[in-house]
């Protein structure tokens, strides 16, 4: 069995994929696939109560099917182990699979990036294949193209090496990760707004059009890249010469989303090294002010449920993941959040139809990725 966990961004939102760092944590909610190796190259696999029965023959150049299945993911999987790994075999070995798992989907939390993963691995080690963190990062974060969706690699990292009581500094060109250790009396919840967000549809195409936006204001200022910008200049000289250069407002305010985040990381992270919560949860309330009002990617119900966590003891909330619902991170003083939740419970979550407090409002404690479990994760109830 292999189970890949979740992961909720701490902040460092839309910027992956900018090649700017990011602060992650995983969750101790997990993907799992249990499998067992085929003699030939048919992949079966059984989803959780909802999802499902998939099959379908591992050919060399395999083609998605309707938008929003999640067998997509299956054959991403598939197509980039093939493309990555065929040459340790003539006739790749399939697999029998069941997948689990307790991590949300479409939740913003890397449900899908944690079954990419996970299947991955199942199909190496089907075939006797081991991977290490950086060949697995040469073709993972490609592997979400195959569902229409132009991610990062935040997430795959995320997933893949993480420690326990760490969040991840995850850089990129070249890729790294720094785990920082998070301070004991710090908590998080995450919860959900009961928006789903479906990565399949309109929220895949407003997505790409924020990356596509935010990847040309560089080049329009005669630069590479985003570290080239930002490099020797202050928030204030960036801000100035977005107005003065850039031709668009959506232009202008994905990089000035993109550029005022990446400071936000490095602030986050330097907060949280010297245990500093009022700043951190301060950076974390400005990221989503950013989220909502620069890049647009927040809606009606997570906006109210920041709030609600704010007027309920929190030091800092803001939406976490791509955005358009999906769920919020809380930040509080561990002492604090049995009374952030019983107020997110009082304030945002009374009346409202389907909430089940189990799923839709977790602890979020830090926890390990893929590489670094000793065994695999306890499921949830």
């Amino acid at each position: 069995m292999v189970a890949a966990p979740g992961r909720v961004n701490l902040i460092g939102e839309h910027i992956d994929y900018h090649g700017l760092a990011v602060l992650p944590m995983a969750l101790e909610r997990t993907v799992r696939v249990a499998y067992r190796a085929r003699a030939d190259a048919l992949i079966r696999a059984a989803g959780a109560p909802g999802y499902g029965y998939r099959e379908f023959p591992w050919a060399r150049a395999l083609q998605p099917v309707a938008a929003g299945d999640w067998e997509n993911y299956l054959r991403a999987a598939a197509q980039l182990v093939g493309a990555r790994w065929s040459r340790y075999w003539d006739t790749p070995r399939g697999v029998d699979a069941a997948v689990t798992g307790d991590v949300p989907p479409a939740a913003g939390l890397a449900s899908s990036s944690a079954l990419l993963v996970a299947f991955s691995l199942a199909l190496l080690g089907a075939n006797g294949i081991e991977a290490g963190f950086e060949e697995l990062m040469e073709v993972l974060p490609d592997g979400e193209q195959f569902v229409g969706t132009r991610g990062g690699g935040m997430d795959h990292a995320a997933v893949l090496g993480s420690r326990a009581g760490c969040a991840s500094l995850i850089e990129f060109e070249p890729l790294s990760v720094r785990h920082i250790r998070v301070p004991r009396e710090w908590s998080f919840l995450v919860a959900h707004s009961l928006v789903t967000a479906e990565k399949s549809g309109a929220a895949r195409v407003a997505y790409n059009a924020r990356r596509q936006a935010g990847a040309q204001a560089p080049r329009r200022l005669g630069a590479a890249s985003y570290r080239e910008v930002l490099e020797g200049r202050t928030p204030a000289e960036l801000m100035a010469l977005a107005r003065e250069r850039l031709q668009s407002e959506e232009e202008i305010d994905s990089f000035l989303h993109t550029t005022s985040e990446a400071w936000r990381v490095a602030e986050a992270t330097a907060a949280m090294e010297r245990g500093d919560a009022a700043v951190f949860g301060r950076l974390l309330a400005e990221s989503h002010a950013s989220l909502r009002d620069r890049l647009k990617v927040s809606c009606r119900a997570l906006d109210k449920l920041v709030d609600s966590a704010m007027q309920s003891g929190a030091l800092g909330a803001r939406l976490t993941g791509a955005g358009f619902g999906g769920c919020a991170v809380i930040f509080c003083p561990r002492g604090v959040r049995p009374e952030v939740r019983a107020g997110l419970l009082r304030r945002f979550y009374a009346g409202q139809a389907g909430f089940a407090e189990e799923r839709h409002l977790i602890d979020a404690e830090p926890g390990p990725g893929v590489l670094y479990q000793e065994e695999p994760a306890t499921p949830h109830a």
